[in-house]
């Protein structure tokens, strides 16, 4: 390529200079010599160094070092051609050199080369070296914007067009350099620079080449760009480029890597990828997935990524089968290639369920979850996102978790790179509708990490890691083990902000408290007719904003306080004989006894007798019925006006102390006040099978209302709409008291009034 670079000596400054015929030969006296009025000196000077500056950078900051560029950069103007040519073909070659460039940049020589380039117009030495000395500069920012300023970039662009491939190598680089910047990438597009590009991208030298195509690869970035390259037919000579398989020696890889880097970009946008898709590129692509250069196979995943995006070539490059060769790729020892491979099979699987299936019958999604232990963020984001695509489609996402992905997917939720949190949380969410699977991540340890996630400042994550808490939450097991961790308070606390609150952050919220009955009366006071109360269920009383929630097990091995009691629901009779056999293995064995609730024998019967007398009566004399149970079985009815003589509190000291516990199983209260009453209706109406709401109010009372049909309580049989009806369970048990009526109002006052 014109001028070859001979190779650099180590020769000092005592060099002889053989080129000019003068009394005294050292580089001193030559440079002296620059300031001579003789024009055959200063053209066999410039000519000199030009030859010594040549032979390596040690020279170049020699002539630095004795002044040698103020001269020269005043001799590129001289009115002599030869010495102008001269002394830019010295000054070109100096500003190879990183000294010479910083010292160059303090000398404004770039609007003098500039003008130039201007006014010369059939000196390829000087174009040449002209360039040269631009291109070395154009790395600088500041250099960059004197060139633009200095409307450096029309002749610049000219040179394009030249026949000297020095010049266009030269001219390309000033541009590439520039046009990292938007402004001059918006100023080459105006100039016109998209064809002269094209042509080159004939050259017959690879670095012209390359050059061209990284140039458009970058401005190609920009809109309207994006159309003249259309215009111009680019993707037709790209694609020729793709299609010419033939190339003999070393550059077609690295020609190709450019080319598909090219299409990779045009592509972002929907129409060049239609055309794209016309010119049936997918084809070619598929092929390239086969070469053996591994920097051509992550440029075509690259190309396959951004292409993908879109459905119809999404849908050809599958059918021609190129999800496989994806897939191949994951096993590259090439860090660079799997990352491109993922990112292509992400963008593939994204809502595409036959490409998920693609993937899946490839055994992709074994390999993928292997990646998720690997050390590149962006492999492990795209493996999460893929995985999690593919997981949305049951019988891939069992075969996903029996590869062991979810103990793959905890370490990543450690990570603090953003990108594989948003992947592996919105993976973990799509895998944990699995019941298996929320074991496994109780199991693995994953619990806590998500749980964290929820302190993220980052919303994706926020969101994606609410959409997970709120999927776990769904079995009670999971739910308890993220209150240990304090889900429910951070939840309450985002929830309280305007700006990190969301519908996922309150969807999560509300089903974590709908996984365990006994925290959501706890916090909000009221269960449903749709809350069925299990054994286990257990009130505490009223939670303090920030409370951290306690489980049963851990509230019965607190030392004896003065509190009121957690009052316990628990139906079942353990067998007797199978416990003693259990104790006796443990107590041999010397293990300890694993906690369990304490049998509650009174409200076995009480769920007996309910079962046997209330259930074949008709729906309103049920409820009257179960509310004078529930009255006779704590301590019956109690006047207003002796409320205060009613003996509960010291009823349930002596049961705290008689249990040596703070709970109480809530069929040992022979004495209950509204609260007890209230949660031992609702507790028999469920086992029984009829509906009921408990409302918790203040001061120890509760309460519950039931849905009936006027028509239940008239004589005249005419139907009506239903009505919610208070159950009167201490006063006159049995009365049913219609919502908003006089007699409910006064009843909801003696509520609401008074500590009890």
């Amino acid at each position: 390529m014109g001028k070859k670079a001979k190779k650099e000596s180590e020769t000092p400054c005592k060099d002889m200079f053989e080129a000019v015929p003068v009394v005294c030969k050292t580089p001193a006296t030559l440079v002296l010599l620059l300031s001579s009025p003789e024009e055959d000196i200063l053209i066999k000077t410039c000519e000199a160094i030009h030859t010594f500056a040549e032979k390596g950078d040690e020279n170049k900051v020699c002539l630095l070092r004795l002044e040698a560029l103020k001269p020269l950069c005043q001799l590129i103007s001289h009115n002599n051609k030869l010495v102008s040519r001269n002394a830019f073909m010295a000054l070109g070659i100096m500003a190879t050199s990183g000294d010479v460039k910083s010292a160059l940049k303090k000398i404004n020589v770039i609007p003098l080369i500039i003008n130039k380039l201007l006014e010369v117009q059939d000196d390829a030495v000087v174009h040449e070296f002209a360039t040269l000395c631009l291109a070395s500069l154009s790395v600088d920012f500041t250099c960059k914007v004197q060139i633009f300023a200095n409307k450096g970039l029309p002749p610049i662009i000219q040179l394009l067009s030249c026949p000297d491939p020095d010049v266009k190598k030269n001219s390309l680089e000033i541009i590439f350099n520039l046009v990292q910047d938007y402004q001059c990438r918006l100023a080459v597009h105006e100039l016109g620079v998209i064809p002269p590009l094209l042509e080159l991208l004939k050259s017959d030298f690879p670095v012209i080449q390359k050059l061209a195509l990284k140039t458009l690869q970058n401005i190609t970035t920009d809109k309207e760009t994006r159309i003249t390259f259309r215009e111009e037919q680019g993707f037709e000579k790209v694609i020729d480029i793709l299609n010419n398989m033939d190339f003999s020696d070393l550059h077609a890889e690295a020609l190709q890597s450019g080319a598909l880097k090219c299409i990779t970009m045009v592509a972002q946008n929907s129409e060049n990828c239609k055309l794209l898709h016309e010119q049936n590129v997918e084809k070619i692509l598929v092929e390239l997935l086969c070469v053996a250069d591994t920097g051509v196979k992550a440029s075509t995943c690259q190309a396959v990524a951004a292409m993908s995006l879109h459905e119809s070539s999404n849908n050809r490059f599958r059918d021609l089968g190129g999800i496989p060769a994806l897939v191949e790729g994951l096993n590259s020892e090439s860090l660079v290639l799997r990352e491109a491979a993922t990112q292509a099979l992400s963008n593939l699987t994204h809502s595409n369920k036959l490409s998920a299936f693609a993937v899946y019958e490839a055994e992709g999604h074994k390999i993928l979850v292997q990646q998720l232990y690997g050390n590149c963020p962006k492999t492990i984001a795209n493996a999460a996102a893929t995985l999690g695509n593919m997981a949305r489609h049951e019988v891939i996402r069992c075969s996903i978790l029996s590869h062991g992905a979810i103990q793959a997917l905890v370490e990543p939720l450690k990570s603090t790179d953003t990108q594989i949190l948003v992947s592996t949380t919105l993976c973990l969410a799509m895998l944990a509708c699995d019941a298996e699977a929320r074991t496994q991540l109780r199991s693995a340890g994953g619990l806590h990490p998500l749980v964290s996630l929820l302190e993220s400042n980052h919303k994706e994550v926020l969101h994606n890691a609410c959409l997970a808490v709120n999927v776990c939450a769904s079995d009670k097991s999971t739910a308890m083990e993220m209150f240990r961790f304090g889900v429910l308070e951070i939840l309450q606390e985002i929830n309280q902000s305007v700006n990190r609150r969301s519908s996922f952050s309150e969807l999560a919220m509300i089903n974590l408290i709908n996984s365990n009955l006994s925290v959501k009366y706890s916090l909000t006071g009221h269960l449903a007719s749709t809350d069925i109360i299990c054994d286990g269920f257990y009130d505490a009383g009223k939670a303090r904003a920030g409370q951290k929630i306690v489980t049963l097990e851990e509230l019965s091995m607190q030392p004896v306080n003065r509190h009121q009691p957690i009052i316990v629901v628990h139906t079942t009779i353990e067998k007797k004989n199978e416990d003693k056999h259990k104790d006796e293995t443990q107590a041999e064995s010397h293990t300890e006894k694993p906690w369990k609730m304490m049998d509650d024998d009174s409200l076995h019967v009480l769920v007996k007798e309910a079962k046997k007398s209330i259930l074949p009566l008709k729906e309103q004399e049920q409820y009257a019925a179960l509310a004078r149970l529930v009255s006779e079985a704590m301590g019956g009815a109690v006047e207003i006006e002796n409320l205060h003589q009613f003996p509960w509190v010291l009823h349930l000291k002596k049961l705290k102390h008689q249990l040596q516990s703070n709970v109480i199983p809530i069929g040992l209260i022979k004495n209950g006040i509204y609260c007890h009453r209230a949660l031992l209706f609702k507790c028999l109406a469920d086992c029984i099978g009829i509906s009921c709401t408990l409302v918790r109010g203040e001061y120890n009372r509760a309460w519950n209302e039931v849905l009936l049909f006027s028509e239940n309580l008239s004589s005249n049989g005419c139907s009506s709409q239903p009505c919610n009806y208070i159950v009167d369970l201490m006063h006159e048990p049995g009365n049913l008291l219609a919502v908003n009526t006089t007699a409910a109002v006064q009843y909801q006052t003696i509520l609401t009034n008074n500590v009890v």
